[in-house]
């Protein structure tokens, strides 16, 4: 199918592409990478007006250190930071993510923001920055501001950033040197959306117990799931399978995944808790085999 007819116009920075979308309201939508937006508009589920293009706001693109945070810009393309050698040594867990979206050719086109403003519940990347705490940097006629990640999905394919705001970067903590990271999915097959993901960070301590983790799911509700209750169980407890059984059990209670087409709501359930202890011990071996 082709897209509806549609009107187009370039952004020169982020200030004229506020401009726009305040001038052509609700109907206008933003252009970054397209891999998400482009295939919506061609089976017609999606029918702006008018296509704001980022694709000349080279402001936008950068990866920057800022000491104990890692600062992503909306328009960096995913496997440029994919392959970044400061990602991989600050934050070990966006590249490991980033291999899991798609394919080569989706994340050479495909950008950081764009994903995140798309807000589908089972993508990586809302994931990877709900689990690590990040922070959501926007620009709208009032102004920069940033939302912390857990605010910033609130349904399906909805954001907290209003309709003539701007994501124009992601910061993520930096995670010590040491960190063992895991991604684990459950896919029909390669590339495509996971039905299930989990995403782990693990640290251990000089006396060898979990001193930092971080962890989420994908596609087990409405919004990536922070799974707050897994990690108290871990912090502080030593590495042991008892002590991961023991956190994956807390999976039931954190997630409440809807019946669907794909799966029961039960099965994703179950398969959050498996695929949890899966990614944990990955983790942990990491972090054990980098001490």
């Amino acid at each position: 199918m082709k897209p509806a007819a549609v009107g187009y116009a370039r952004a020169g920075d982020v200030q004229e592409a506020v401009a726009l979308l305040s001038q052509h309201g609700t109907d206008a939508k933003v252009l970054a990478g397209g891999q998400s937006l482009v295939p919506l508009m061609s089976f017609r589920l999606a029918r702006p007006s008018v296509l704001v293009d980022l694709n000349r706001v080279g402001s936008l693109d950068f990866v920057r250190d800022e000491g104990t945070s890692l600062l992503v810009g909306a328009m960096a393309r995913q496997r440029d930071v994919e392959t970044s050698p400061l990602v991989a040594e600050a934050a070990p867990l966006l590249a490991e993510a980033l291999r899991h979206v798609g394919h080569v050719t989706n994340r050479n086109r495909g950008t950081v923001g764009g994903s995140l403003a798309h807000a589908d519940p089972a993508a990586e990347l809302p994931t990877l920055v709900t689990g690590l705490g990040g922070e959501l940097l926007v620009e709208g006629p009032a102004g920069p501001r940033s939302i912390a990640a857990e605010g910033f999905f609130v349904g399906p394919f909805t954001t907290a950033m209003e309709y003539n705001e701007v994501l124009t970067a992601v910061r993520l903590p930096r995670l010590p040197a040491g960190t063992g990271v895991a991604v684990e999915q459950l896919a029909r097959r390669h590339g495509d959306l996971a039905m299930v993901g989990v995403v782990a960070a693990v640290h251990l301590g000089p006396d060898g117990s979990v001193d930092l983790v971080r962890l989420a799911a994908s596609g087990v509700g409405p919004v990536p799931v922070r799974l707050h209750a897994a990690e108290e169980v871990l912090v502080g407890a030593p590495p042991t399978d008892e002590a991961i059984d023991d956190a994956a059990a807390t999976v039931a209670a954190a997630v409440r995944p809807p019946d669907d087409i794909h799966a029961p709501g039960s099965y994703r359930r179950d398969m959050a808790g498996l695929l949890l202890k899966r990614a944990v011990k990955t983790a942990i071996q990491r972090s054990e085999a980098s001490a």
